[in-house]
């Protein structure tokens, strides 16, 4: 229970810290429960969505849909992305490419990853029928996040410890916190009409791509390179739906 308090502490700004401070060794486990974790971040999503929709275009309900997730998050996942596209996209080396990440200023990289991001999202989730949009939310959010916790699986931390921007290192799931976390992660997936579910592969991709590209740029992964992995592998599951859809 302390684990799963720290994970919503951890990747929300919702005051759960009132109920209880987790010892500190509970954040080296939240991402066991970040696919769990979607279950609220992409619910209230598509819920808003839902409402937003009844008042406005669909394009202005999504925007508003994902604005509310930014400051549910608190952009935690999208600061991770620009720092991403920023190192990897104006470093020449590892130790350069970790320099650049870990500066707190967004550079051009990132200002543009951020924009062609959502510029597409609010397109690919627009074109879609609004109920079966909420559904594709709440099922991209929670599977897209479990596919990007497998990167605590596959690599280590590019980083000491010690210099870690929260000062924390994630540890590798065991089997069972790795079946919780996919159940998690899968079963939203039900809740969308059967075709669709060929999607799902286009996230496994993604991810296992970006562990790839990291392992050999970095030799480990960073917490932006969590929350670039999420967003990544979330737009190519709406590229797989979309795309799904037109045939």
């Amino acid at each position: 229970m302390k684990r799963f308090l720290a994970a919503l502490i951890f990747f929300t700004r919702l005051p759960f810290w009132r109920i209880a401070q987790p010892p500190a060794e509970c954040y080296k486990r939240v991402v066991d429960y970040w696919s769990a974790i979607g279950w609220l971040t992409g619910g209230v999503t598509a819920l808003v969505l839902a409402l937003a929709a009844w008042i406005f275009p669909p394009t202005v309900a999504v925007i508003i849909a994902f604005a509310s997730r930014l400051l549910l998050t608190g952009a935690l996942h999208e600061d991770g992305m620009a720092d991403f596209f920023d190192g990897m996209g104006g470093g020449t080396s590892r130790e350069r490419i970790l320099a650049i990440m870990k500066d707190s200023h967004i550079g051009t990289y990132g200002v543009i990853g951020l924009i062609v991001y959502y510029l597409l999202v609010v397109s690919l989730i627009s074109s879609l029928p609004v109920m079966v949009a909420c559904l594709v939310i709440f099922a991209g959010d929670t599977w897209s996040k479990f596919c990007a916790s497998q990167i605590i699986n596959f690599l280590p931390y590019a980083r000491k410890e010690s210099e870690a921007k929260n000062h924390t290192v994630y540890s590798g799931m065991s089997t069972v916190t790795w079946l919780v976390s996919f159940l998690f992660g899968a079963l939203p997936l039900y809740l969308l009409p059967r075709n669709y579910l060929f999607a799902a592969i286009c996230p496994m991709v993604v991810s296992m791509t970006l562990i790839v590209l990291m392992r050999r740029k970095l030799q480990g992964y960073t917490g932006d390179c969590c929350g670039a992995t999420f967003l990544l592998s979330e737009l190519s599951f709406y590229l797989g739906i979309v795309a799904i859809q037109g045939i």
